[in-house]
């Protein structure tokens, strides 16, 4: 396993160039994320079939060639679970790569479960046993270990063989065009902004809320997720989800409520004076502005049946089919649909995952028909 690392852009320009020549390209990333909202990148794999490459963006000054590459849309880019590498892609280039595929969706389409991880496709499919050891790496710390160097190469030397044999597999199957959709589909649910005025609707149990403590967690989840990306802070550690929860909930005002509920010291200090100006303001807005009560959909009485009912036809579907019950339509997947029923009346300008692609003729149309 021969790779080169490149650490200046004319090697870049190279490298990209090289890779333009073929059709197929395989992608990765290294990156860190503990303390910050955006995942901060620490390298790239490359391998076109002929040439591996080590991409060192912290080195590299002008990362353009790169970003060319990503957007060059005669060129199929293969990664493995890339939900968070397409996160990284987007912040950090401002693009996805595109067209791309995901060798873990297609590996669910052969029967496998959604998350089965590369070092078990590529024992199973080409007898190899990867060292994964320097999963859980420092990749901004330089300079990086051969060793280091050696199992992020692994990640992308492999992905060729197990893309060409997972290919063969689908494409008799029946299934590449579904493969490409989902692809898409995981792609666009990546670039999704958040809605900065809709950031309380994330936090965990403020459905338990009324609508005179929504509107302080309104104001103080809009401050927080804005401060998160100002600072480039992990949500948390601007200020705990829980005590942000607790705030709206008691309307706490002052400093030494917050000391007794067992708040971070340090955010109390930091953001303690900010955060009771801001229940103080939202105190002060009128009734008719409230947000509205948030309504579970596991809170109406004909949801529990309802669930279950499209859950046995997704059994059916799945033996059936030999897709994983999960993959077809998880209980996110499943719950959008009812919402969609029941909240939106069938929005054609807004449909669900099972109302489109690969799943509207398998699934969908029959799940819709049960959707009371």
């Amino acid at each position: 396993m021969n790779y080169q690392i490149i650490t200046t852009t004319p090697q870049l320009e190279i490298v990209c160039e090289q890779a333009k020549q073929q059709d197929v390209l395989m992608l990765d990333t290294e990156f860190v994320r503990t303390r910050t909202y955006y995942p901060q990148l620490g390298l790239i794999q490359l391998y076109d079939g002929e040439n591996l490459a080590l991409i060192d963006p912290i080195a590299i000054e002008d990362m353009t060639a790169f970003e060319d590459l990503l957007r060059d849309t005669s060129i199929l880019k293969v990664l493995h679970a890339c939900g968070e590498d397409l996160e990284v892609f987007q912040n950090s280039f401002g693009c996805l790569p595109h067209p791309m595929v995901d060798t873990q969706i297609m590996a669910a389409f052969l029967g496998n479960g959604l998350s089965t991880g590369f070092a078990k496709l590529v024992e199973e499919n080409l007898g190899v046993a990867l060292d994964k050891s320097e999963s859980r790496t420092d990749w901004l710390k330089r300079p990086l270990s051969d060793k280091q160097l050696d199992y992020a190469a692994a990640d992308v030397y492999y992905l060729l063989p197990l893309y060409q044999k997972l290919l063969e597999q689908v494409t008799q199957a029946g299934w590449w065009e579904a493969v490409q959709q989902e692809s898409d589909l995981i792609a666009n649910k990546r670039v999704r902004q958040v809605e900065p005025t809709k950031a309380y609707l994330d936090i965990k149990g403020a459905w338990q809320l009324k609508p005179n403590q929504l509107v302080i967690l309104k104001a103080l989840a809009m401050w927080r997720y804005k401060e998160a990306i100002k600072r480039d802070l992990a949500l948390n550690f601007v200020f705990k989800e829980h005590d942000l929860l607790a705030v709206a909930k008691y309307k706490i005002q002052s400093k030494s409520v917050m000391e007794k509920e067992g708040f971070d010291p340090r955010a109390i200090q930091r953001h303690g004076s900010r955060i009771i100006t801001m229940v103080k303001t939202a105190m002060t807005i009128h009734q008719d502005e409230y947000p509205a009560p948030i309504e579970r959909l596991m809170d109406k009485p004909s949801y529990k049946q309802q669930f279950k009912t499209l859950k046995d036809e997704v059994k059916k579907v799945s033996q059936k089919s030999g897709l994983a019950t999960e993959f077809l339509a998880s209980k996110k997947q499943l719950n959008q649909l009812i919402s969609w029923v029941w909240k939106k009346d069938r929005d054609p300008a807004n449909l669900p995952d099972l109302m489109q692609g690969w799943r509207l003729p398998l699934l969908g149309e029959k799940l819709d028909k049960l959707v009371k």
